[in-house]
């Protein structure tokens, strides 16, 4: 890659095995960024995964806007989290540090964060509130409730408003 090896990877994946395949080792509990840590042998940020696209392409607001949709963002050294977070804030959303990446599962899909547009208020209680014994449950009940509205609608993607409602309804 021509890269040098410390160079930060900012994951805004999030596991579907239903799309992805299964992988065992996530399957069996490991969090996902750190398999994505352990693959590419960089450093990894968690940023950006846990809202939609169209929230992400439309919902964007100044700094200090009461009602700007909040993001977290984990990472385990707290230089990678602080750049991540300005690249957070430069895309007009309050970047929410959320500790190391052990704790980025708090932030995958499931979990009361992802997807349902929350501000800076609102998401230290969605994080603590994250249960991960339900939360791949609920992310496969999600999946298929979206899949099912996609079906023979020609849409390729919900939108935000659908998408948040969802979520909200199913996760926290």
């Amino acid at each position: 890659m021509g890269l040098p090896p410390g160079t930060l990877v900012i994951d805004t994946s999030n596991y579907y095995p239903q799309r992805d395949g299964r992988i065992d080792a996530i399957e069996e509990g490991q969090v996902e960024s750190l398999w994505v840590a352990e693959q590419l042998g960089r450093p990894v940020a968690k940023a950006w995964n846990a809202i939609s696209a169209d929230s992400f392409a439309s919902e964007s607001k100044p700094a200090g806007s009461p009602e700007r949709i909040a993001i977290p963002v984990a990472a385990d050294s707290q230089d990678n989290r602080n750049l991540a977070m300005a690249l957070v804030e430069d895309t007009g959303l309050d970047a929410f540090d959320a500790g190391s990446l052990a704790d980025s599962w708090r932030q995958q899909p499931g979990t009361p964060c992802y997807c349902t547009d929350l501000t800076r208020r609102e998401m230290p209680g969605a994080l603590a509130a994250a249960e991960a014994a339900r939360s791949p449950k609920r992310r496969d009940l999600s999946f298929a409730a979206v899949m099912e509205r996609l079906s023979g609608s020609g849409e390729t993607n919900p939108d935000a408003a659908y998408m948040v409602r969802l979520s909200r309804a199913m996760f926290m």
